[in-house]
């Protein structure tokens, strides 16, 4: 990954925006999260949207307007490319990544907030409303992660008070993270291929961004994707992955994931 240093001292300030709108929006997943009726559609895509993604997003909105910088929401407007192409400095949102998991009720969500300049991650930062679990990364700086962090944590809070990653490896096992809801064939024999390096491979099933979790703290090995993700599924991760010594990697051209693409789908990738 190549890092642009032009942003050294705001990426801070504005990570402390986005950590701050990522557990602001986690409050009202939560209240959503404790209700009986979720208002669950289907959108154009056939992939389910909540009353939840539509406050987290609005809330993050709120949180990160101040910035004055443009904002690629899943859940908001998707400008053409001949519009945002130009953009050297923007957000990419995921206001509740794991959707399927938070109607399932298993706590395997998040919330996504990825700042991006020059088509890059420069900072990300994950928050899990149930767990109360927060993962912030920047290039450069590290990652870090802390839990059930106060309405007003910062960068320099959770560097402080949590833990850098990755964290030692205290197995010798080989630990494969995968999709909770979206597995398939092509996944199955990539793990196949894995198994001849190492036999004592171990298959853990996680839900949303928190794979790419794992493999920045260290609880997992590997997380491969064959299949549909989108740029706002992954951006956060991403940054939070590398600036912990981890990275995402595209198979079949050996090169990272890039951002703000005219195809905003991802290619199959694999974080290790």
């Amino acid at each position: 990954m190549v890092f642009h240093p032009e942003f050294p001292d705001n990426t801070v300030w504005l990570t402390n925006l986005a950590i701050k709108a990522a557990i602001s929006a986690g409050t009202k997943i939560k209240e959503v999260y404790s209700s009986s009726d979720f208002n669950i559609q289907i959108k154009d895509d056939n992939t389910p949207v909540t009353i939840a993604d539509q406050l987290a997003h609005n809330e993050i909105l709120k949180a990160l307007e101040c910035t004055g910088l443009p904002i690629l929401s899943e859940e908001g407007i998707h400008l053409s490319y001949s519009e945002r192409k130009s953009w050297d400095l923007f957000w990419l949102v995921d206001p509740l990544d794991g959707t399927k998991e938070f109607i399932k009720r298993n706590d395997e969500f998040t919330v996504n907030i990825a700042l991006i300049q020059c088509n890059t991650p420069i900072s990300g930062v994950i928050y899990a409303p149930v767990t109360e679990e927060l993962y912030a990364g920047i290039p450069g700086i590290g990652t870090f992660k802390i839990f059930n962090p106060d309405a007003d944590c910062t960068m320099e809070i959770i560097q402080l008070s949590g833990t850098k990653l990755p964290a030692k490896k205290i197995a010798d096992e080989f630990v494969v993270a995968i999709s909770r809801s979206h597995i398939n064939l092509e996944t199955e024999a990539y793990i196949e291929t894995l198994r001849k390096a190492h036999p004592d491979i171990r298959i853990v099933n996680k839900g949303s961004s928190l794979k790419i979790c794992m493999v920045a703290e260290g609880t997992a090995d590997v997380y491969p994707k064959i299949g549909k993700t989108m740029e706002w599924d992954t951006a956060a991760g991403h940054a939070i992955a590398w600036a912990a010594g981890k990275n995402i990697i595209c198979p079949d051209t050996n090169t990272e994931l890039t951002y703000n693409k005219e195809d905003l789908r991802n290619p199959n990738f694999v974080v290790r």
